[in-house]
């Protein structure tokens, strides 16, 4: 986690050598990026006090993941729930959250998979995948995930249900979401071993039965 720390500090520690160690810095951060395999037009975020903000956060690429705005903020209490799928199945490995060293940063993270009907009932008295209690900091942070547990991810269901108002604060805020794991095309690699083996020498008649027959239903 030390990484994203001197991330936060690195241009204003190494002035006109910035932009070199910059992209030092990125590149870890984005070698397991989800960032392109998520699916923007299906995300869904409820409670969010401004229509489509909660997409615009996601829309952040790391290099952007300082600026405030836009942020997602709550209207009328301090919960929010944002629901992410993604263009084919992942292999979560953690999530990263900006918020702020304030009232306003989310204090629990509930995250549910692979369930396309997630409200804010659901969300209450659904078993989580996995909860998580943050850090009120104006940093990034880095969620790990159990991966044994999401490693057949197609959707991701994040429910902030308080902030560390602890009551006080009906507004919660959150100015970064980035996801970072390994990502499967569904169908594609399954069919490409199939139609090698097909392809392998026919005379073996045999073993090739099976092979071909599975073959013949992809097209």
């Amino acid at each position: 986690m030390s990484h994203h720390c001197h991330d936060e500090h690195h241009d204003h520690s190494h002035g006109g050598e910035g932009e070199h160690d910059h992209s030092d810095d990125i590149t870890p951060a984005l070698q397991f990026s989800l960032y392109q395999h998520i699916d923007f037009d299906g995300v869904a975020t409820l409670n969010e006090a401004t229509y489509g903000s909660g997409k615009e956060v996601l829309k952040k690429t790391w290099a952007e993941r300082l600026r405030v705005e836009p942020e997602v903020e709550s209207d009328g209490d301090e919960q929010l729930l944002v629901n992410v799928p993604f263009t084919g199945q992942v292999k979560l490995h953690s999530i990263l959250l900006r918020t702020s060293d304030s009232d306003s940063a989310p204090k629990t993270m509930k995250v549910i998979i692979n369930r396309d009907d997630v409200d804010f009932d659901v969300a209450e008295s659904a078993t989580a995948t996995q909860e998580f209690e943050l850090a009120r900091t104006g940093e990034v942070q880095e969620v790990a995930v159990r991966r044994a547990r999401f490693n057949a991810v197609r959707r991701l269901s994040l429910f902030f249900p308080d902030n560390f108002g602890d009551g006080d604060e009906d507004v919660t805020r959150i100015s970064y979401i980035g996801f970072k794991g390994e990502w499967m095309q569904l169908g594609r690699a399954p069919a490409n071993i199939l139609y090698e083996a097909a392809a392998n020498p026919s005379d073996h008649k045999v073993k090739g039965v099976g092979v071909n027959q599975m073959g013949s239903d992809i097209q």
